[in-house]
């Protein structure tokens, strides 16, 4: 099937490119950003060999609908959405650290709990948990924002202060935001019968100097949800949750020998394989936003969207 794995556009007025492990943005006349989501799979910080159908359309535009839902208690830099692989948004100075927060003991928070540390980015994780359970409390633990290739890494709101990352002013309106969405993210899967369990979110600044959201928001590749209906019935007989996240990749990564640690191989995607992560992405969008996922012309992807960012450039 056709996807769109990379792109190597000439905007009007384009300055550089910036390509990201799925995304690659056009910076235009330092004004605009054209963020175009590809159909790369990224796992453990490593871009898988073949895209996948769909995903990059999935993932703009479950953002582009949280991004809508959310304006009202977060500022972001989305002005338009002119195809469906497509973004374009205000040029901001994005913030070298991703904000992660996590509601339950799941995914790396888990593996590092299951190696007996009960301390991750400087939080203190309470004693007597199992993988899944509920925090008391959602815990913020940042990342540094890796560069493409290289490996994100757990840093504490004390290292981030320290090192003049990010000032402790701006930091504070960063946790703010990150818990404000975080609970309207719960309150939007809790009406279409999901847990949101963990996310991450990324900010910048704009010209005029105010803290706005950027990149994606609460999409399988950024965050993690469970199926509501039985998840307390699975975690009292200590069976894996219903899940709806990328996890299933990184799960079957694992299981194939792949961690993305040096010297692992990347284990060979069948089409078969590729044609049902394709599927289950599309069953994400589908039970995330509540509505269902109509399949963009694929024919010939990389003219569709170059006419279509064309077109809003000139008007």
């Amino acid at each position: 099937m056709n996807t769109i794995t990379t792109t190597n556009f000439q905007f009007p007025g384009q300055k550089s490119v910036y390509r990201g492990k799925v995304r690659e943005v056009y910076n235009i006349n330092d004004e605009l950003l054209v963020m175009i989501a590809t159909d790369r799979l990224s796992a453990f910080d490593v871009v898988m060999p073949k895209g996948i159908p769909y995903k990059g359309q999935i993932l703009n535009q479950i953002a582009t609908k949280f991004m809508h839902l959310t304006s009202d208690i977060v500022p972001n830099w989305l002005i338009a959405t002119p195809d469906p692989n497509v973004a374009v948004g205000h040029l901001c100075e994005p913030f070298k650290v991703e904000m992660v927060i996590r509601g339950y003991l799941s995914g790396h928070a888990a593996r590092e709990y299951a190696a007996g540390r009960r301390t991750i980015c400087g939080v203190t994780m309470p004693e007597g948990l199992k993988e899944n359970d509920k925090f008391p409390t959602p815990i913020i633990t940042p990342t540094t924002k890796a560069d493409n290739g290289s490996h994100d890494e757990d840093i504490s709101r004390e290292a981030i202060l320290e090192k003049g990352i990010v000032s402790e002013a701006d930091y504070l309106v960063l946790e703010k935001y990150t818990r404000a969405l975080y609970q309207r993210g719960t309150e939007i899967a809790a009406s279409r019968g999901l847990i949101l369990v963990d996310t991450k979110y990324e900010f910048g600044k704009a010209k005029d100097g105010v803290i706005v959201l950027i990149d994606e928001i609460h999409t399988p590749d950024s965050s993690r949800y469970f199926y509501a209906d039985g998840y307390q019935e699975r975690q009292n007989n200590n069976e894996e949750q219903k899940q709806l996240s990328k996890e299933f990749v990184r799960r079957w990564l694992i299981e194939n020998g792949f961690q993305g640690k040096e010297g692992q191989q990347i284990p060979d995607m069948t089409d078969q394989y590729i044609e049902s992560v394709s599927e289950r992405y599309i069953e994400l969008y589908e039970n995330i936003l509540g509505e269902k996922f109509f399949k963009a012309d694929i024919s010939n992807i990389n003219a569709r969207i170059e006419q279509n960012v064309i077109n809003f450039l000139k008007s």
